[in-house]
C-alpha cells in the first residue's frame, strides 16, 4: 500500500520559518519598519525568489531610502550580508541572510551537529516505540488519543526524530508546565532543525544557553564580535555583572559608546564602566542609574513613530475628504500591490505583472498631480519624522547611533515620568 501526501501549490499558503534567536535577540531593539523589511525579504529568500527595491517599497509602504537603511542596519549587526552587483556604483545588491544559530553558537555548535548522526528508525514492531508511548502516557497521567499517537509516530517515521529525543522533549516540556502536543512538537522539531539527533547533543545544547552564556552572547553581539568569548573576556564580563554590579542595560549602553570606533575592545568598554562606577560612587548613586534605560528610549522612539503615523493618517483623511479621487487611487494601488506581489511570488513576473507595474506608475503620477492641483504638497500624507537622519529610530542609514539620541534621551525621561504619574 502506498501513501502520498499532497503538496501545497499556492505560495501564499506556505510557511516561512524565522529563527527564535532573531525574535529574542534582534527584534526587540530593532525599529518596526526595519523588522518589516527583514521579514518580507526573508520570505522571498526562503523560497528562492527576488524582488526589486521599488517593488518592496510599494508592498510595505516604506520608502526605498528607508529600506536601504534597514538593510544597512541588519548588516551592521551581522544578520545579513550585502553582495554588490556592481562594486563601482554599489547601488544594486543582493541580500544574504546569515544563519543566526551559527553566529550565536559558532563552530562548536556546528561540530555538535556533525557529531550527532541522524538515526533511521523503523516504527513497526519496534519495542522502543511501544515503550516510548507507555512512558509518555505515564508522564501525562492519561491515555493519548489516536490523533496524538499518529502525530508522534509521524515525528519518528516522517521526520526521523529518535524516540529517545521525543521522550526527552516530553520530559523537558512537562518540566516547564507545557504539556500540549503542539508545544512539544515545536521543541523536538526545533532540536532536529539544529541537528540535535540524540539526547547527549540536546543536553549539551541546553547547557550552552544558560543565563550567563546568554549574557555573554548579548555583549559580544553588541560589540559586533560574532564568536565565542575568550576566557579572559568572560572573566571581565563576570566582573561587570558580579563585582561592579552593572545590569545588562548599563553594560549594553557602555558597548554603545564604541560606535564610531574602528575596532571595539573589551578594555574600552571596561574603562567606560569603571569611569561610570567612580562617578556613581562620588555622587552616592547606584551604578545603574541613568536618564532612561535603553528599553525606555526604544519605547519612546516607538511612541514618536506611532504618533507621527497617526498624524499622517489624519492628514490622509483630510485629503480623502477634500479629494475623494486620492482615496480611490490609494485603494487601487494597494489592491494592485497585493496582486503584483502574488504574481511575483508565483513566478509570473512577465506579461500581466509588467502591466500592473506600469498601471501603478500611472496612478502614482496621477496622485501627485491631483494633490498639487488640490492645493496639497505631494508629500502631505507622508510621515513627518522629528529626525530626518534616522527617521526616529536612533540608528542612521550607516547603522550608527544617531546624533539625536542625546536629545531624545531627555525627552524620553520626561515622557516616562508622565506615564508614571498616571
Amino acid at each position: 500500500m502506498e501513501f502520498i501526501k499532497s503538496k501545497i501549490k499556492d505560495f501564499y499558503l506556505l510557511d516561512t520559518k524565522i529563527e527564535n534567536i532573531f525574535i529574542s535577540e534582534y527584534l526587540p531593539a530593532a525599529p518596526g519598519d526595519y523588522v518589516k523589511v527583514f521579514l518580507y525579504g526573508y520570505m522571498y529568500a526562503e523560497h528562492g525568489l527576488s524582488q526589486t527595491m521599488k517593488e518592496m517599497s510599494r508592498q510595505l509602504g516604506i520608502s526605498e531610502n528607508e529600506i536601504g537603511k534597514a538593510w544597512n542596519y541588519w548588516e551592521k549587526y551581522g544578520v545579513v550580508r550585502k553582495h554588490y552587483l556592481d562594486d563601482e556604483s554599489r547601488l544594486d545588491f543582493s541580500v544574504e541572510f546569515v544563519s543566526l544559530k551559527e553566529l550565536m553558537y559558532g563552530k562548536a555548535q556546528a561540530q555538535v551537529q556533525e557529531a550527532s548522526e541522524k538515526p533511521e528508525t523503523n516504527i513497526f514492531g519496534n519495542e522502543e516505540v511501544k515503550k516510548l508511548f507507555d512512558e509518555i502516557e505515564a508522564m501525562l497521567g492519561r491515555n493519548m488519543s489516536s490523533t496524538e499517537l499518529t502525530e508522534i509516530l509521524s515525528w519518528i517515521e516522517d521526520d526521523n526524530i529518535a524516540p529517545e529525543v521525543v521522550l526527552y522533549g516530553f520530559t523537558y516540556s512537562i518540566s516547564k508546565n507545557k504539556a500540549s502536543i503542539r508545544y512539544i512538537s515545536k521543541v523536538v522539531h526545533g532540536w532536529a532543525e539544529d541537528g540535535l539527533y540524540n539526547v547527549d547533543a540536546v543536553r549539551e545544547h541546553l547547557a550552552d544557553v544558560d543565563n550567563r552564556f546568554y549574557e555573554y552572547k548579548r555583549v559580544m553581539t553588541a560589540l559586533g564580535m560574532h564568536r565565542m568569548p575568550t576566557e579572559a573576556e568572560k572573566r571581565m564580563m563576570d566582573s561587570w555583572f558580579d563585582e561592579k554590579g552593572f545590569n545588562m542595560d548599563k553594560v549594553l549602553e557602555a558597548c554603545g559608546q564604541t560606535v564610531g570606533i574602528t575596532t571595539p575592545t573589551f578594555k574600552y568598554v571596561n574603562a567606560v564602566l569603571e569611569n561610570w562606577a567612580e562617578k556613581a560612587e562620588e555622587r552616592g548613586a547606584e551604578v545603574n542609574s541613568r536618564t532612561v534605560s535603553q528599553s525606555t528610549l526604544n519605547q519612546y522612539y516607538s511612541y514618536l513613530q506611532e504618533t507621527e503615523k497617526r498624524e499622517a493618517e489624519k492628514r490622509r483623511e483630510e485629503v480623502y475628504s477634500s479629494l475623494p479621487r486620492i482615496k480611490e487611487i490609494d485603494d487601487e494601488m494597494s489592491r494592485l500591490g497585493a496582486t503584483l506581489s502574488k504574481a511575483l511570488l508565483m513566478g509570473k513576473e512577465k506579461g500581466n505583472a509588467q502591466k500592473i507595474r506600469e498601471h501603478m506608475d500611472r496612478l502614482a503620477e496621477e496622485r501627485a498631480v491631483t494633490l498639487t492641483d488640490g492645493g496639497f504638497a505631494m508629500d502631505y500624507t507622508d510621515i513627518r519624522y522629528k529626525c530626518s537622519k534616522c527617521n526616529d529610530t536612533g540608528i542612521t542609514d550607516l547603522g550608527e547611533r544617531c546624533t539625536c539620541v542625546a536629545e531624545r534621551m531627555e525627552e524620553a525621561a520626561a515622557w516616562a515620568s508622565t506615564l508614571n504619574r498616571r
